[in-house]
């Protein structure tokens, strides 16, 4: 097989192939085989006649273009390996001759990822935020474990405060009329929640249980249901029950009900080690993050509009499936928020063409530097994948098929890794970013 490659404009290319004579009356001997099985001949069982009788019948035209059908993709992916293009779409193809005893000729005109122009992507400054863990984070976190594990005290014959879980009853109207959705039974919330639209928990502070509220807020203007954004709504609430968080005296008996560690101070340095260990991960994915984005700010590259439009496609799809768990379609979606799936398309684009680009600069830096998974890395995380999974590695190899999803996934960490190891980390400019606190943790003591 012959094949030669001529560069077009915007990342396209024509590849001319040429599939040697032997290869092509291989294919056309097939393609009688298949199609003398579908036609029927009078005076011939079906599958039976000779080859000149089925020419006469159907001519030779269908025998030679199931003949390309045979013969045209194959040859194609090895034109494609040979020159190592990586087309990006489906070609067009021509078939420009084939016959008994010739060789047969194609042209494919395909779309192939584009050259990137590579910037800076080594000594890359980077501000890498120093990990610390203060006693107040410490205290902090605490807190927020005795608000998890408080008991929740009935109460009777005070009235409700900010931080009680009040259970109520309530009904709402919009211009007077009832409105779908806006009303509940024994509903519990948590005063100060901020669960509720802006100021319908304010308004239930000082209420008692079994005593009846008028509630007056106003939906935001940019509410996700356009029929209430900015409108006025009067709730009808009946308080039925108050219950109140005891907090749990922080001591020894705390931290072992909580966590396995024997004593307070135990519990503290436990704390302290998971803060630690979640900062140093946050850290990290910035730095990582961080150091992408300038690399990828340093490169040229045409977007192919393509894998743009597959990218936005994909958003969609994955909106799609976050609205199904929320038991809502994307019609619906689209209705409350007043919106057209063109809107969402020109919303995803430019997420879609930084995600392009990013893939792009990527795959370039790892060809720069040879960067490619080796056989123990990729043992390494089908290993990992099946303690994940709880499934054997050699099944899980096997649900991976070909594993190049899997190489792809490891060339691209490690290619980040490698961004990463040259770069030069430099002082934040401004302290305090990376601290985290017992609202953002998430650790649980063990």
């Amino acid at each position: 097989m012959k094949a030669a490659v001529e560069k077009l404009d915007k990342n396209q290319v024509l590849l001319e192939v040429e599939v040697e004579a032997p290869r092509v009356q291989k294919a056309i001997d097939q393609a009688y085989r298949r199609l003398v099985k579908q036609v029927n001949i009078p005076g011939f069982r079906k599958g039976k006649a000779p080859r000149f009788i089925l020419e006469q019948y159907i001519g030779k035209e269908p025998i030679y273009n199931e003949a390309a059908e045979i013969v045209i993709p194959p040859a194609y992916e090895e034109a494609v390996a040979e020159h190592q293009l990586e087309p990006i779409d489906r070609p067009e193809v021509e078939i420009v001759k084939v016959e008994d005893g010739e060789p047969l000729v194609f042209k494919a005109r395909v779309e192939v990822k584009p050259e990137v122009q590579l910037g800076p992507y080594t000594g890359l400054e980077v501000e890498r935020q120093e990990v610390e863990v203060t006693e107040a984070d410490i205290d902090a976190y605490l807190k927020r474990l005795q608000e998890r594990y408080a008991e929740l005290e009935v109460i009777e014959d005070e009235p409700a405060a900010a931080g009680d879980i009040v259970t109520i009853d309530f009904k709402g109207t919009v211009d007077g009329q009832p409105y779908p959705g806006m009303e509940g039974n024994n509903y519990p919330l948590e005063l100060g929640s901020g669960t509720f639209i802006t100021g319908f928990e304010e308004q239930l502070v000082g209420a008692r249980v079994n005593e009846e509220r008028t509630v007056n807020v106003t939906f935001p203007s940019d509410y996700h249901e356009k029929d209430l954004a900015g409108k006025e709504a009067v709730f009808q609430v009946t308080v039925r029950g108050i219950k109140r968080k005891k907090l749990a005296p922080l001591d020894d008996e705390f931290a072992k009900d909580v966590s396995e560690c024997e004593t307070l101070a135990d519990l503290r340095q436990d704390i302290r080690r998971r803060l630690e260990e979640s900062q140093k991960q946050r850290v990290e994915a910035a730095v990582r993050q961080a150091v992408v984005e300038k690399a990828v700010a340093a490169a040229t590259v045409e977007l192919p509009e393509v894998m743009v439009e597959r990218r936005i496609d994909a958003r969609i799809r994955e909106l799609e499936r976050n609205l199904q768990a929320r038991e809502m379609t994307l019609e619906e979606f689209l209705k409350n928020t007043d919106k057209t799936i063109g809107d969402l398309e020109k919303e995803f684009r430019p997420g879609a063409e930084r995600d392009v680009k990013t893939e792009l600069v990527l795959e370039a830096i790892a060809r720069a530097e040879n960067i490619q998974p080796s056989q123990e890395e990729i043992d390494a995380e089908i290993e990992r994948m099946a303690r994940i999974f709880r499934q054997d590695p050699d099944t899980v190899r096997k649900n991976l098929g070909d594993l190049s999803v899997l190489k792809y996934d490891i060339m691209i960490k490690k290619t980040i890794d490698f961004l990463v190891e040259h770069s030069k980390p430099v002082p934040p400019r401004e302290q305090g970013a990376a601290g985290e606190t017992a609202e953002t943790a998430e650790a649980t003591p063990a």
